[in-house]
């Protein structure tokens, strides 16, 4: 049986190329859309429970419109679900920057004492116009400061996960103002240009198993994963604490057994397919 979260279909469309592997009345190419708000929830239906977030200047491909509602395939991690439609836009700049830090405040003009308009979270995708008295001008007409911005990516996932430590704890969260287990693994990877699945369970999947723990490598339980920093050391977002913090290894190890959410299943190093801004 498919896994609805990665497969490009509805119950009425689905991308061209399931034909012949799902059965449904009508397929299309689809249409390239990008996320054009600071976090946009993807659903598991049309108006239903969250799946996962997708920052501002996420790629997608929509499959289906309907009463507002868009039924999407994320392209850089295939997650696929539902989400308002309002929050696309099919306007596609060249993307030249992200954001760098855990999150950036958006202005209407490139003065800091200037009312801000909103916010947008780490690895959010830019398109950068021009640069003036130490801001960066979106092709939106938005400016954002340049100690936030960077036309690269990172090289520590283990520094970038820590950049989010405090960050309250929220189902499906990807972002700075609420981030879940996989969502903080799926920014720490993002932000280092590493390819990396949307849920804990496909990221276990994807990354090869190893024997011996080190920094940067990937923690799993069921249902849970941690990132391993070192020392004995791991940062996660865990519903325990409510917010991403660090632990100790064998600690947590303990923690979670006794508390009957199964046994540590192992580590896995992160590697493979890299990103483009």
């Amino acid at each position: 049986m498919s896994d609805r979260r990665t497969t490009p279909a509805t119950d009425r469309i689905a991308l061209s190329r399931l034909r012949g592997e799902v059965d449904r009345p009508e397929y299309t190419e689809g249409e390239t859309a990008r996320v054009v708000v600071p976090l946009a929830e993807l659903l598991a239906g049309i108006d239903g429970a969250r799946d996962r977030q997708l920052n501002f200047g996420a790629d997608v491909t929509v499959i289906e419109r309907r009463d507002g509602w868009a039924f999407v395939q994320a392209a850089r991690d295939g997650y696929c679900g539902w989400m308002a439609e309002g929050d696309l836009t099919v306007e596609m700049p060249e993307i030249t920057h992200r954001i760098a830090v855990p999150a950036a405040h958006i202005y209407p003009e490139p003065h800091m004492k200037s009312r801000e308009t909103g916010w947008l979270s780490l690895n959010a995708r830019l398109s950068v116009a021009e640069t003036r008295e130490g801001f960066a001008r979106l092709t939106s007409g938005d400016w954002v400061p340049l100690q936030a911005v960077s036309g690269s990516f990172a090289d520590d996932p283990v520094m970038a996960a820590e950049s989010l430590l405090g960050t309250p704890y929220l189902w499906g969260g990807n972002s700075r103002n609420g981030i879940d287990c996989s969502g903080l693994v799926q920014a720490a990877l993002h932000a280092c240009g590493m390819a990396c699945p949307g849920d804990a369970d496909l990221q276990e999947a994807a990354f090869a198993p190893v024997d011996e723990i080190r920094r940067g490598d990937l923690l799993f339980w069921p249902g849970h994963v941690a990132i391993a920093c070192g020392d004995g050391q791991m940062v996660h977002a865990t519903a325990w604490a409510m917010r991403v913090i660090h632990e100790d290894i064998d600690s947590a190890i303990a923690r979670i057994d006794a508390a009957g959410y199964g046994p540590f299943t192992g580590a896995r190093r992160p590697g493979g397919v890299s990103l483009s801004l």
